[in-house]
Order: C-alpha cells, then sequence, then structure tokens
C-alpha cells in the first residue's frame, strides 16, 4: 500500500421498497418527527434536491470553487495497489470525487462526479477509458457531472439507487448488486437515511491482495456520518452497521473532508480518547498542508467516530443517556444516534 493511508433534474421514479435491505422501511421526508431540520432547512432541501433551482445552485457551487480552489481544496493523494490506482479528485469546496482504475486495462470508474471538468482532466492525465459513474445519491453535489460526462463518454453507463432521481441513470441497482469494470468488482450496497436511495459502493480487493474499500458518500465520514434527510435515526444505525460489518481493515473514502470538523466535535463528547486526540493532531497537521485526510479505515473510525461508538458506555455517560428497562439494545443504540446527531447539527450551525 502505497498511501498512509447538464441536465435539468428529472422526476425519479416514486419511492417504494425495491433496493432497500431487508427490514428496512422508506420514512418519507415530511412525516412528522422523522425530520431533524427546522421549517425552513425542510423548506430549502425539498428545493434544493428537487427543483431546478437546486441545480442551479449547484452549478453556483461549482463555478464558485473553481474559482476560489484552482487546484482543488485539497492536494490529491493516489493511491496504488497490484493492479488496481484509486484517484482521489476534488471537488467544489470540500467534496470527493474517486476515479478508479483497472491499471491492467485502462478501464476505469468514477464515484460521485460532481465537478465534470475536474473528472475529466483526471481521465486525461491518467489516459484512461471512463466505462462506469457510480453515484451514492441524488444530491448534486455528487451527481451534477454525470449528464456532462456521459454526453463526453457515449458507452458510459450510470449506476445508483431507482429510489433517487439520480441524473442519467442507466443502470438501476438494488441491494448487494454487483458491478465490473475491467478486473474492477464493485458491490452496491443500499445504505438510507442520508437519502432514501443512498447506496455506497465496496470495491473487491482480494485480485489486488488489498483490503476492500469502501466509498462511502455521504453514510459515512472520518468521525462523521449525513444528516438524516429522508430516514430516521434506526434507518441509519441499520446502515451504518452494514458499513461496520464490511471488516475492520475496510479502508473508508467518504464524500467529503470533514475530518476537522467532525473531530473536533467528536472530542467535544469524549475528553479522555487517546484514539481521537491522536487522530486530532494528525488531520491537523494534513489540513494545515492542503493534504487530503483519506483514506481511515473502518477499525479506526470505531475508536473515535461517535456515529459508530453508539455502543460505547462512555459516551452514551457523556450524552446523559440510559438504557431503559424492556428496550431493545439497537433501540437505545437508536436514540443515541439521534443525540450525537441532534448535537452535531447544532454545532454545525454555531
Amino acid at each position: 500500500q502505497s498511501c498512509r493511508r447538464p441536465v435539468e433534474p428529472r422526476a425519479g421514479p416514486e419511492p417504494s421498497s425495491r433496493g432497500l435491505p431487508e427490514g428496512v422501511e422508506y420514512i418519507p421526508t415530511r412525516k412528522k418527527g422523522k425530520n431533524p431540520m427546522k421549517l425552513v432547512g425542510v423548506a430549502w432541501y425539498s428545493l434544493y434536491a428537487r427543483t431546478r433551482l437546486g441545480y442551479l445552485f449547484y452549478q453556483r457551487q461549482v463555478k464558485k470553487a473553481r474559482e476560489r480552489y484552482p487546484h482543488g481544496h485539497s492536494a490529491p493523494q493516489p493511491c496504488r495497489f497490484a493492479g488496481v490506482k484509486i484517484v482521489p479528485i476534488p471537488v467544489l469546496s470540500n467534496n470527493y470525487s474517486y476515479l478508479v482504475i483497472d491499471t491492467g486495462s485502462s478501464r476505469a470508474a468514477v464515484i460521485d462526479p460532481s465537478d465534470p471538468l475536474a473528472v475529466q482532466a483526471a481521465i486525461e492525465e491518467e489516459g484512461v477509458m471512463l466505462e462506469a459513474i457510480l453515484c451514492t445519491h441524488k444530491h448534486w453535489d455528487h451527481s451534477g457531472g454525470n449528464a456532462a460526462l456521459r454526453q463526453q463518454h457515449g458507452s458510459c453507463k450510470v449506476y445508483g439507487s431507482a429510489l433517487d432521481a439520480i441524473p442519467e441513470l442507466t443502470n438501476p441497482l438494488a441491494d448487494r448488486e454487483k458491478v465490473s469494470v475491467g478486473c474492477l468488482t464493485f458491490e452496491a450496497l443500499a445504505t438510507p437515511g442520508h437519502t432514501v436511495g443512498h447506496m455506497v459502493y465496496v470495491l473487491d480487493g482480494g485480485p489486488f491482495g488489498s483490503p476492500p474499500c469502501l466509498f462511502s458518500g455521504d453514510l459515512l465520514f472520518l468521525a462523521g456520518c449525513g444528516e438524516l434527510f429522508e430516514g430516521s435515526p434506526e434507518t441509519m444505525l441499520t446502515s451504518l452497521d452494514v458499513a461496520v460489518g464490511l471488516g475492520e481493515d475496510t479502508l473508508l473514502w467518504p464524500g467529503h473532508e470533514y475530518a476537522l470538523e467532525c473531530l473536533t466535535f467528536a472530542r467535544l463528547l469524549e475528553l479522555d480518547n487517546p484514539a481521537l486526540e491522536e487522530k486530532l493532531q494528525w488531520a491537523t497537521q494534513q489540513r494545515q498542508e492542503k493534504r487530503s485526510t483519506c483514506p481511515s479505515t473502518l477499525g479506526e473510525e470505531q475508536t473515535y467516530n461517535p456515529f459508530l461508538r453508539t455502543h460505547q458506555p462512555e459516551l452514551q455517560a457523556a450524552l446523559g443517556l440510559q438504557q431503559g428497562r424492556g428496550e431493545h439494545p439497537d433501540a437505545f443504540r437508536a436514540r443515541v444516534l439521534k443525540e450525537v446527531r441532534r448535537r452535531k447539527d447544532l454545532y454545525k450551525a454555531t
């Protein structure tokens, strides 16, 4: 391992249970009590996710980010294994797209191409053929480049959940379906919570002698997780458990550079966590040098990420929460997750 680690939105299919893991229920965004955002936030989210206004806002984001970060918000740090190369592409003000290359055939897939110019530049620099776009969810900062890249790469397919209105979707995926690009094999896992159709993609590292690679979109960040726009704490907990189940050596490639914000927040909850202190010092140094903080590993994340530590007595005590008599452990963990998310939302707003 060589690393330290434009079209208008189209109406998507009516949400249903297809593509969700067994036992996970679709929860409508507007269901009373299920969305933690305030009314203004709910209204803005609906405009952003469902109307042309959201697309125009995304275009403005892209323009401003190109002006402010002409070379990207972070210095990219490619990761190489025998037969595969992962190229993080810093886009917008804190997003990451990822170009994943089968070096034997020069075929490639891109995850969440929000800025098509940045992605195309990486494709040309690497000299590869783009065969697939793997989209984690519908939000424009993850899907906004789909149309332009498909126009430039006519045979390129767009994969994602049928439950999200993903632009240019050609190949809808259900939970645990696999996608092959050259010698690369990705497994799509349904992980609702951030959006109803959110999916993550796991690259099988076996053929390359590498750990699995989790491209987590807005499910999981270094020390953080995505906001609950279209799901309940119970739904998000189930999705996070799916990720944890991939194994401690799995490399985490998140959709955003949120490390400092998330680690600083986590420190407020656990003041005496040596792993957290060490990671915060490391991330601070990385960001001072404008270097990326990804990947981490799922094993590391479980030592400091509060959203993955809902079972830990230290965190529960810090939140002032106790399991009720007769309360199912997972119901209690969901209550802990809800409180961590509530505090994180308040922390982000200050």
